[in-house]
């Protein structure tokens, strides 16, 4: 299985294959991390975004596109829907925040990544807990990387927080997992 890190820091700034960006429907930018990977990629991510709009539509809740990454370090932008948690019930938002992770993985596997780094999906302003996220991330990473064990290049996976509390609690999902395998 892939190597599984944890970091604190800025996602913009790393230099990975594939950065996953927690966007909106419609892949306008906004606030949180959204809007800093929008603003550090420049405008030609944005002309992208409105493109995969023009042609398909809104992206769905859970559902994942690929831009290239702009002026980002990176050579990609995974955009991933994340779902908003006074919208849905949780059990809804636990698939549908499963189906971003298990939907940016497969992403970045048919684009070739050998790398990727995860921001926290919905735990922004979207209101998803911390707590509830953190193990469904990092359960459902690491249940993709083991059913995909050598049908995928990628080989290094990190979750990026930007925040203490993100921080402490996807450290902790990790901790509980390496504790039951």
């Amino acid at each position: 299985m892939a190597p599984l890190e944890v970091i604190q820091g800025d996602i913009t700034t790393l230099t990975v294959d594939v950065i996953v960006n927690a966007a909106n429907s419609s892949l306008a930018g906004g606030g949180g991390v959204d809007g800093a990977i929008h603003a550090a990629a420049g405008p030609t991510v944005l002309e992208e975004c409105r493109g995969i709009i023009d042609q398909e539509g809104s992206c769905a809740t859970g559902s994942s596109v690929v831009t290239s990454a702009g002026k980002l370090p990176a050579k990609w932008i995974v955009h991933t829907v994340g779902p908003i948690w006074e919208r849905h019930g949780p059990a809804d938002s636990a698939t549908l925040l499963t189906n971003c992770y298990t939907s940016s993985l497969d992403a970045a596997s048919y684009v070739g990544a050998t790398s990727i780094a995860f921001s926290a999906i919905s735990t922004g302003v979207y209101g998803f807990p911390k707590e509830l996220a953190a193990p469904i991330a990092v359960s459902t990473v690491a249940t993709w990387l083991q059913e995909n064990l050598g049908d995928t290049t990628l080989q290094d996976v990190t979750l990026v927080c930007f925040d203490d509390d993100n921080f402490r609690v996807i450290r902790q999902a990790v901790n509980d997992l390496k504790h039951r395998t």
